[in-house]
């Protein structure tokens, strides 16, 4: 706009960042889901300060956009300028990118017992609506609950199930089924996450990059 004002987004931004250490077939359940969901979803991918990263952060950052340019939801945009190791200023950034808009803080069940501890809690979970979307394998627990709304926290959980698919699991064995179709070709490309050099591979990647 001329008077340099960003107009407030229709309805609540969903937020979710991820390592995207590689992107997974359970990364794009939930971001098919939230796009069901929400008006808008911002996805990008960020540092972990607890992780040890399989790849550059510019490498996944890549990837996490061929992943959203295959989902190709006009509701959904990569928007990598929010990535930051810390949630608090990645909150920050999208409240000045959306001025007034509600912003839900999206993050998968396995991490709900982490964010107590995170970078600045109490400001992180006053500046947004956590939203958990339950991971299969990481039932969420009422302590964990408890801790959040003690915080302060306004939590919601998802009506969505996110398969179990983890990108631990597949950087430690490589696995084309439990990844989205679409980033195969850039995997190989880069010889990313050991997927190039094993004969026993060669099979599941051709039918695997024919598949949806």
């Amino acid at each position: 706009m001329s008077n340099g004002v960003v107009k407030a987004a229709e309805g609540p931004i969903a937020l979710f960042g991820t390592s995207a250490d590689p992107p997974t077939r359970g990364h794009q359940a939930l971001l098919e889901g939230l796009v069901q969901l929400y008006p808008q979803v911002a996805t990008w991918a960020s540092d972990n300060p607890q992780k040890h990263h399989g790849a550059p952060l510019e490498q996944r950052a890549t990837l996490l956009g061929e992943l959203v340019a295959a989902i190709g939801d006009p509701r959904l945009s990569h928007r990598q300028e929010l990535s930051s190791p810390w949630a608090i200023t990645t909150l920050e950034r999208a409240a000045a990118q959306w001025p007034g808009s509600e912003l839900v803080f999206v993050v998968g069940s396995d991490l709900a017992a982490q964010i107590p501890s995170w970078k600045q809690a109490e400001a992180v979970l006053k500046a947004c609506v956590l939203a958990i979307a339950p991971r299969g394998g990481w039932p969420l627990q009422p302590k964990q609950l408890e801790q959040l709304t003690q915080l302060g926290g306004r939590v919601v959980i998802l009506p969505l199930q996110v398969p179990a698919t983890a990108s631990s699991a597949v950087r430690q064995t490589p696995d084309p089924a439990q990844l989205p179709a679409a980033l195969l070709p850039l995997l190989l490309e880069h010889n990313l996450y050991g997927l190039v050099g094993d004969p026993s591979l060669k099979h599941r990647l051709k039918s695997h990059l024919k598949s949806p």
